[in-house]
């Protein structure tokens, strides 16, 4: 039998592996945070016909003489080239622009990919979309993280409410300056607590005989009173003040500053009011953002304010290429991929996360289908060769016929 069929079919075997890769490959082309494998070649053992013999005083050395015996799988090497990134609009999605992997947990087994596109499940928790297992990082107490402490599930309470309390309320409108003697005037203005309870404040007016000054003080169980002084021409000169309310209904006592740059003094009826104030009524979570390139988890609520309550961790490996990939994006610690180094984004040479982005496969397209023509080429020359051996043993068959 021809040594030669033998050493084709190797390449057949190893060129076919080659368009399995290239096939791999193409077939992600769209799937985010995809890396590109790269395969690679190593030849046989070669047989030795003569071991060659050194130099002599009167003869040349002569090399040996080996035939190799085909071609073997050298490797695929997943490549962890940086992706391009690509905006999606979500807030939600996450791009990591530099080394690192995102970390995912079942609570049993820990996980880790390049693909950021996460959500909030019906309990809270930060999801990857697709596998629905959860995000890793750390979570915010009173609003401040702590990134030395152990990473665990990245939860947002549903149920949680989030109000801002009111430190001013902008009066306007007027006060009557054609009321001859002593006038007054009561006005009730709104105020958010902590909790984000409208509170409710009487204001009660009263002018200094026919002076341009007029007193003010605070009712219904709040404290605070002061002057408003107008100029000759009945505009805002100097005034106003704060007014403490009490606590209510677990929350605590807070104190106002009550503007009155904007109330008047004309030949009109008295209509002061209070026009606007700086305060939220508590408002019920909607969803999450990621909003910094350290990775900071805000809750956003109905009422537009946001609270940071997390911060997502990132893992780095010495030879990240020794991960084992698991399908579903993502990969698991190897025997050579080395330890995770965990921390913050930003921070030990992690890279940075881009919110609103998604990383892109890093599939050359260009490169995919000059690698296809080179493994049909050379699959297509190991076919030949068994052909042309096969053309060669039936003439020797025939040779003696």
């Amino acid at each position: 039998m021809l040594r030669s069929m033998f050493t084709a079919i190797t390449s057949l075997n190893l060129h076919q592996t080659y368009m399995d890769v290239v096939a791999d490959n193409l077939a992600n082309a769209n799937t985010p945070a995809y890396k590109a494998s790269r395969i690679t070649f190593k030849d046989q053992f070669a047989q030795t016909m003569s071991a060659g013999s050194a130099p002599t005083a009167t003869l040349g050395g002569i090399n040996p003489t080996q035939i190799g015996l085909g071609a073997r799988l050298g490797g695929v090497t997943t490549t962890f080239s940086q992706g391009t990134m690509q905006s999606t609009g979500r807030l939600t999605d996450m791009a990591i622009q530099g080394d690192g992997l995102f970390i995912y947990s079942d609570a049993t087994n820990t996980f880790y990919s390049r693909d950021g596109a996460t959500n909030m499940d019906s309990q809270g928790f930060l999801v990857n979309e697709s596998t629905g297992l959860r995000l890793q990082g750390w979570t915010a107490v009173a609003g401040v993280v702590d990134t030395g402490t152990a990473i665990g599930d990245i939860q947002v309470p549903t149920d949680s409410t989030l109000a801002q309390a009111t430190q001013n309320v902008f009066m306007g409108g007027n006060l009557d300056g054609a009321t001859g003697g002593t006038g007054s005037f009561s006005v009730t203005v709104g105020a958010y607590d902590s909790l984000g309870q409208l509170r409710s404040v009487a204001v009660d007016f009263t002018r200094q005989g026919v002076t341009n000054v007029w007193d003010w003080a605070a009712s219904s169980g709040a404290a605070g009173s002061g002057t408003v002084t107008f100029d000759a021409q009945g505009q805002f000169s100097a005034g106003g003040g704060a007014v403490t309310i009490p606590a209510s209904g677990g929350a605590p006592a807070f104190s106002v500053n009550l503007d009155m740059a904007n109330v008047t003094q004309l030949a009109a009826n008295s209509d002061a009011s209070g026009l606007s104030q700086d305060g939220l009524g508590a408002g019920s979570l909607t969803g999450f953002s990621v909003i910094s390139n350290t990775g900071e988890v805000y809750a956003v609520y109905s009422n537009g304010l946001q609270q940071l309550m997390g911060q997502v961790s990132l893992a780095t490996f010495v030879n990240p290429s020794g991960l084992n990939r698991i399908g579903q994006n993502l990969y698991e610690v190897g025997l050579n991929s080395g330890d995770p180094q965990v921390g913050a984004a930003d921070t030990g040479g992690r890279g940075t996360i881009l919110s609103g982005n998604l990383e892109a496969s890093t599939v050359d397209l260009a490169q995919e289908f000059t690698n296809m023509i080179l493994a049909q080429r050379g699959f297509q020359a190991a076919s030949r060769v068994i052909t042309a051996s096969d053309q060669m043993l039936q003439e020797l068959v025939n040779i003696g016929r």
